[in-house]
């Protein structure tokens, strides 16, 4: 089974993770002496004192750059599935190639299977469709020296880890980013209020949705119903996402809207109705209502995605409601936008 597949089976209504790479970035300073664990993070690890929890994915990243650590979770289930689909020859049709594999230990005695190897610089990275860095973004600006990849897959009793380490050439020793993937540490599942707690940002006003569950430390997914599981679009769901990146400049921001809203692949045959830029509260907004159909049901839907552009980076949500319930949750999915305060 090809390795990307397999991971999208465990993507959350068209979420994408950010399994193998993605873009270094400076950030805040973290103690070393002790467990970090990244916001909504059931995996802690020890950073050494160069690096800090990272403000755009779930993991830490080198404050001068050339460094990085991320975690993806998926559930127990999972596993076995992933084991598989991490053959030789998979990772690297990604770019991954792999020097040894060796079975693990990892702090507390969990099992685990540690890859390591090297990747070559791919293209240009492209966001995924919650705007955070996809999976097929580059870890270093192309033409730069190949880095050094480590690839560790923990099997959790209720929860699978997957930690992809990649370092330039001098920026860590091969012991200490080791050393740091074995001492990862888990956590008991975090309740829905913590995950929202340790969220970029707050809403005010929920408008009758409520959060199901919070993702990757940056987003988080709400619907209005009684399903937890929300299947074939039964009742509206709304995903709201947080980049820490450079936005696009004013005159491309149509077209890095449309592509965002395209990338969502549990959806086909966009019809776009309204794609406009507006500015509210001195904060440049810009807004798509689409049609479309569902990938495996062909049930017909309405999208609404609008994005909150900030200085340093910005806000995406994506809406997401049968055609026959369109008139009484349009609305509601700008109130809960429109109520969004960044912490």
């Amino acid at each position: 089974m090809p390795l990307r597949p397999a991971l999208r089976r465990y993507a959350a209504l068209g979420v994408l993770v950010a399994a193998l790479s993605v873009p270094f970035l400076a950030t805040e300073a973290a103690r070393a002496d002790a467990t970090v664990f990244p916001p909504s993070s059931r995996f802690g690890f020890q950073p050494p004192s160069d690096m800090a929890p990272s403000k755009r994915f779930m993991g830490f990243e080198r404050l001068e750059g050339g460094a990085m650590v991320s975690v993806v979770e998926l559930p127990a289930g999972a596993y076995a599935e992933i084991e598989r689909s991490f053959t030789d020859e998979n990772l690297k049709s990604q770019g991954f190639a792999v020097d040894s594999r060796e079975a693990v230990k990892v702090s507390g005695g969990l099992e685990g299977l540690l890859f390591t190897g090297g990747q070559s610089v791919p293209a240009a990275p492209t966001p995924d469709a919650t705007g955070t860095p996809s999976a097929e973004a580059p870890a270093i600006a192309p033409g730069g020296p190949t880095i050094k990849k480590w690839l560790l897959l923990v099997n959790g009793p209720d929860v699978t880890g997957i930690v992809v380490a990649q370092i330039t050439p001098g920026a860590e020793t091969d012991e200490t980013i080791k050393s740091m993937l074995l001492g990862v540490t888990l956590r008991p599942a975090l309740t829905v209020a913590q995950q929202i707690d340790a969220l970029p940002f707050r809403i005010t006003d929920l408008a009758g949705f409520r959060p199901i569950r919070a993702l990757a430390g940056n987003s988080i997914l709400l619907t209005r119903g009684p399903n937890d599981q929300p299947a074939n679009f039964e009742q509206p769901i709304l995903v709201l996402a947080q980049a820490v990146q450079q936005p696009p400049a004013a005159e491309q921001r149509e077209a890095f809207a449309r592509a965002a809203l395209y990338s969502n692949q549990t959806l086909k045959d966009f019809m776009v109705e309204r794609s406009q830029s507006y500015r509210q509260n001195g904060i440049d907004w810009h807004e798509i209502v689409a049609r479309a159909n569902d990938v495996p049901t062909g049930t017909a839907v309405v999208i609404t995605q609008t994005i909150r552009f900030n200085p340093d980076g910005y806000l995406r949500s994506l809406g997401v409601v049968r055609a026959e319930q369109r008139d009484e949750t349009l609305s509601l999915f700008r109130q809960v936008v429109d109520s969004v305060q960044l912490r």
